[in-house]
Parts: structure tokens; C-alpha cells; sequence
């Protein structure tokens, strides 16, 4: 029987979807300071640690809160610096794009899900490993209720889930709603909640 994990990886090579035994939030597209700070101040309250992929250009924006991420004990990943959709982009485009991020990282994931495999190629000579995820809550979208997304996470985590959150403007209220009840029901299954720092 071939498993759901073996054709993402055949469809995505160079991508990770899932990493060992534990599990991984993840937060794209910041940071913003209306929001991360808030994303930090519930993982220190259940003592986690999480990965950013962050936008670089919000680095820039933002310094003092990709600082924040930092000093609390997080790991960052590269998000682009202008959050690109790898295929509107040639490898030239992309890769210089990819470049401009400006803290030193070898983990990265594509904005959107979606790069070339060129793209995957180039950045995999490079170093990165390119995460995806294997449960993405949607926070974005606003039809998607809290309640939806923490269902979604009680049916399909599995030890080495990658969960994809946003800490964004467009997520802000139902992410910041299922963040604390996904992480009190994940740890009340004895998953340990750790970040994708890659060795």
C-alpha cells in the first residue's frame, strides 16, 4: 500500500513533511508586531519552543521583534524576503530573492508551498533543508473556525507532525484562539513540542 507521505515525497523531493518523534509548530509570514509577541507569550506560558520562517523583509521592518523571537529560545527559518510564489519566478529571480534574507539560517520553507524544482534543487545545493508541514490549519482563511483547526489537529497528528500556523494580521484572532488549546491537548497526549532545528 503506498502511504500519503511516500507521494508527497516523490511529488516534493528535498522536502521534509514530517521529522522524527516529537512534533513541530511552525508560524509563517512574520514577524509582526501585532502578532508574534502575542504567538511568544502563549508558547512561554506551556514552556515550548517553536520555528518562525520568517519574511526578511519583516526582519528588517521589525528587528526588535524577530529579537524577541531569539531571546526566547526559538528557532528561525527562510521565508523569502519578499514571501515569493516560487513558479512566477526564474531560478535567478528566486535565488537572489532567497539571498536577501538577512539572518543565517539553513532552514527554509516556500512560501505558499510552492517552488520549483529547480528551485528545490538550487537550495538544497545550498544547505537548506526546505520544511513543508503535514497539518496546515488554514488560520488564514476565515471560514476556518478555531474549532475546525484543533479537530483538524486531534485527527491527523501523528509523532513528527509539522503543524503550520501564521502569525499574521490575516490569522491574528483564530490562530491566537486554537494556539493555547492545541498545545494543551498535544501535550495532554504526551507529545513533546520542540523545535525543527536541524542539525
Amino acid at each position: 500500500m503506498v502511504k500519503l507521505k511516500d507521494i508527497f515525497q516523490n511529488l516534493y523531493p528535498y522536502g521534509v513533511f514530517r521529522a522524527g518523534r516529537d512534533v513541530y509548530l511552525t508560524f509563517d509570514d512574520g514577524p509582526i508586531p501585532e502578532v508574534t509577541p502575542k504567538v511568544l507569550d502563549i508558547l512561554a506560558r506551556y514552556n515550548v519552543k517553536a520555528t518562525f520562517f520568517m519574511v526578511g523583509d519583516n526582519i528588517d521592518k521589525h528587528p526588535e521583534v524577530y529579537e524577541q523571537v531569539i531571546k526566547a529560545g526559538h528557532t528561525i527559518g527562510n521565508h523569502t524576503y519578499n514571501h515569493l510564489k516560487g513558479y512566477r519566478y526564474s531560478l535567478d529571480e528566486y535565488m537572489a530573492n532567497v539571498a536577501r534574507f538577512p539572518k543565517p539560517t539553513k532552514l527554509f520553507r516556500p512560501p505558499y508551498g510552492k517552488a520549483t524544482l529547480a528551485q528545490r534543487r538550487a537550495l538544497n545545493r545550498m544547505g537548506y533543508s526546505i520544511i513543508y508541514w503535514d497539518i496546515l490549519t488554514r488560520d488564514y482563511n476565515p471560514a476556518v473556525t478555531p474549532a475546525s483547526m484543533l479537530h483538524k489537529i486531534q485527527r491527523q497528528v501523528r509523532p513528527g507532525s509539522i503543524i503550520n500556523f501564521h502569525d499574521s494580521i490575516k490569522s491574528n484572532e483564530r490562530m491566537l484562539t486554537v494556539l493555547p488549546q492545541a498545545i494543551e491537548w498535544l501535550q495532554a497526549q504526551g507529545y513533546k513540542l520542540k523545535t525543527l532545528a536541524m542539525e
